[in-house]
């Protein structure tokens, strides 16, 4: 198997587990609500409070991983994430798990954008965008493999075991030490020369001698060569992140709000639909290098945007359909994780090394901080009126703003290595 293989499968294992576990406690959450006879806000705020861990760990991995590195922080936030997902099991009440699952959330919040760049530096510049958006379609393997324990385990066996099963990526952990290497860019940075050359001939990457870009520092986010970047990004980040975890971490309890379908019939449409984000990913994988990151980006925002709309349209009805719930799930399904494989593959290629984890943490954590807030907002609305129609037209519209934002303020950076893009912007 070639170095670039191993790479992915091996960080794309973590992808998977991760997904797994954040989109069962999505699925079962609903079933706890029940158990434990929450209101609709409170099951939001627990989500919440999740998210609201995601925040801290996107926002300060990435400094830390430029500083000490991107596998050593890899590693260890899986294994944290791993092991507090299984102590999810152990909740009490609604404050007890809020909790557990801020603290989890820090180690998923923090992998995320480090993997991401961490694969992003030992990719070739020719496939680069191909390879981001196949580890990010891992998730769509987890998703789908948390939509089957919630429709086959919880039903028997109940939530507690379901979410016992989120400590497998804490052995998975010890694989990842040994297939993944540091990134050559980041040795180079730090004067590790040799070490460098030798990782960079392995995985079949170009080797690069540092450059001028290796000066900048943290505050030169916010100067001229970087600032429209990453106003871009985090305002992407907001809207991918806010319609994502408002939909998707609700859609079983969503569906049950209808009063059309039971919680075991709507668990299986959740999985129904989840099924249709692994075509989504593999159509932005062909596309990203060959049409360009920013134009795919671009047309799958806009068709989730699309589907979040008919959607909304669809639970209108007094007895909506098993075949519409399905068909405008899977066009949003499709179209929104494509669009996050794409992001992924975006986000690290705007900034230098020096300041690369830190830039793609900090994007992500603006749009966990605020889409933190999606499931408290989806919670309150169905309080309030009682349908989903109002939350997917919502999110709907923050879709659209998100593909205009990329359409008026992103640069296309496709088949040009990581440092011709940062050089770029510097002598601009």
């Amino acid at each position: 198997m070639t170095f670039q293989r191993r790479l992915l499968l091996a960080a794309g294992g973590g992808w998977l587990f991760d997904a797994m576990d954040l989109l069962l406690f999505a699925s079962v959450v609903a079933v706890i609500g029940r158990e434990w006879g929450l209101s609709k806000p409170v099951i939001g705020e627990i989500l919440t409070a999740n998210l609201l861990g995601m925040f801290v760990g996107a926002s300060f991995s990435g400094i830390i991983a430029d500083r000490f590195g991107r596998k050593a922080v890899f590693t260890w936030t899986l294994l944290a994430y791993s092991l507090l997902s299984g102590v999810t099991a152990l909740a009490w009440s609604a404050g007890a798990l809020a909790a557990i699952r801020f603290c989890a959330g820090v180690g998923l919040g923090g992998e995320l954008p480090v993997a991401s760049t961490l694969v992003s530096e030992l990719a070739p510049k020719e496939r680069r965008g191909r390879t981001i958006v196949l580890l990010e379609s891992f998730w769509a393997y987890g998703t789908v493999i948390a939509a089957l324990i919630g429709a086959l385990v919880v039903p028997s066996a109940g939530w507690r075991v379901a979410m016992l099963i989120g400590v497998l990526p804490a052995l998975y952990v010890f694989v990842l030490r040994r297939a993944i290497p540091e990134s050559p860019r980041f040795l180079l940075a730090q004067g590790r020369t040799a070490e460098a050359r030798e990782i960079a001939s392995v995985a079949g990457i170009a080797y690069e001698a540092p450059s001028a870009t290796s000066r900048v520092r943290l505050r030169d986010l916010f100067a001229p060569a970087f600032a429209k970047r990453t106003v871009m990004l985090w305002l992407l980040w907001i809207a991918l992140v806010f319609s994502y975890y408002g939909i998707f971490t609700w859609l079983p309890g969503l569906l049950i709000s209808t009063k059309a379908f039971t919680v075991q019939q709507a668990l299986w449409l959740t999985l129904a639909i989840a099924i249709f984000q692994i075509p989504g990913y593999y159509a932005a994988a062909a596309l990203v290098d060959r049409l360009g990151r920013k134009p795919t980006l671009v047309a799958f925002l806009a068709c989730a945007a699309a589907g979040s709309f008919f959607f909304a349209g669809a639970t209108l009805a007094p007895h909506p359909s098993v075949a519409a719930v399905i068909g405008w799930g899977a066009v949003i399904a499709f179209f929104n994780l494509g669009a996050w494989g794409v992001t992924y593959t975006y986000t690290p290629e705007q900034y230098p090394t020096a300041i690369r984890a830190s830039g793609a943490g900090l994007a992500a954590g603006a749009g966990r901080l605020v889409g933190a807030f999606a499931p408290t907002l989806v919670g309150l609305m169905l309080a309030r009126f009682g349908s989903p129609y109002a939350v997917f037209v919502v999110f709907a519209g923050v879709m659209l703003a998100g593909a205009l934002v990329v359409l008026i303020l992103g640069d296309e950076t496709r088949g040009k290595s990581l440092e011709e893009i940062s050089e770029s912007r510097l002598a601009a």
